[in-house]
């Protein structure tokens, strides 16, 4: 029997792939790879002498890009499997020490939502995985039936903001205390809808819940972090930052981000003497799918898109 086939629509596809390009014969970064939307446009850009290094921590992510009716067989890429939070010691060990743009695309991709089998989606029943790397970690399963009542909470409300965060985790604990974890995604999707007294209008009850547990199963919020970091110290003066984020926990984490490394700091005790921290971002805009792009593609509502550059102040010139 065949495998089945995914289909993935690339959200922001040009407009990132603009804003993160420079120059041809550059060197650049996909920190989310995913199924290489935004890589294929990017190479389609490059000189020869460009290059484009990906990263990915989903397994079925790298087997498409290596093999396959979809690989990518340009020499100017090659794919590692791990974490773009890792890139700055996974790129010196193949001689890359400065790179002319990164782009991030957060979050979960369409073929890892439509398949039951990585039980990121309550639309279909499947294990209650949602790891990305399934080589290694808990999964989602494993966390609630292991979790005591408070943890579960503060995971729902603080990953989720959700607002009925006690009484899903007190109905996921009494589920287990019964006997009965909830070992799908169909059973937690009931669970949550039955401990849910309102929502609303057209989003299903569990759409926070489950949206809370595959960022704590994936360390996505520090992982961002560290990636942002990461992206920093490899980003050339003048190299581009383009990073797309689908819900405020990740987008207000680049936002203040990017605002804070605008800005220099001044000694307050003395406020005369020169800066004690340089200002190595400057921030170029904030971008929203057009009406078109949402119609066409309704999962890309709530994307955003902020892009940066690289700059090199005089106190860093000093260094």
């Amino acid at each position: 029997m065949d495998a089945p086939t995914f289909i993935h629509t690339t959200v922001l596809l040009q407009e990132t792939v603009d804003a993160v390009f420079t120059r041809p014969d550059g060197t650049y970064v996909d920190g989310t790879f995913g199924r290489g939307g935004h890589s294929r446009a990017l190479l389609a850009k490059l000189g020869p002498q460009g290059r484009l290094i990906a990263f990915d921590k989903d397994p079925a992510a790298i087997a498409a890009a290596q093999s396959g009716p979809d690989a990518i067989t340009d020499p100017r890429f090659q794919i590692c499997h791990t974490s773009f939070a890792n890139a700055v010691e996974a790129l010196a060990e193949i001689g890359v020490h400065q790179v002319d743009g990164v782009m991030l695309d957060l979050g979960v991709s369409s073929p890892q939502i439509d398949d039951p089998e990585r039980g990121f989606s309550f639309r279909f029943d499947g294990p209650l995985d949602m790891r990305m790397d399934t080589t290694r970690g808990e999964t989602a399963a494993e966390f609630l039936a292991r979790a005591d009542e408070r943890l579960i909470a503060q995971v729902i409300r603080d990953y989720g903001e959700e607002r009925f965060a006690v009484s899903i985790s007190k109905a996921i604990v009494a589920r287990r205390a019964s006997g009965k974890p909830p070992r799908t995604t169909a059973e937690l999707a009931q669970l949550v809808a039955g401990a849910v007294k309102t929502r609303e209008a057209g989003q299903n009850p569990a759409t926070r819940t489950f949206q809370a547990l595959r960022i704590l199963v994936n360390a996505e919020l520090e992982e961002l972090e560290q990636g942002l970091k990461a992206a920093l110290a490899l980003l050339a003066p003048g190299g581009h930052l383009a990073v797309i984020s689908f819900h405020s926990l990740e987008d207000r984490i680049v936002k203040t981000f990017i605002a804070h490394e605008s800005r220099e700091e001044i000694d307050r005790r003395a406020p005369f003497a020169p800066p004690t921290r340089a200002l190595r971002l400057a921030p170029l805009g904030r971008i929203k799918p057009s009406e078109g792009e949402v119609r066409g593609n309704p999962r890309s509502r709530s994307a955003v898109l902020r892009v940066a550059e690289r700059v090199r102040s005089a106190l860093e010139e000093g260094a």
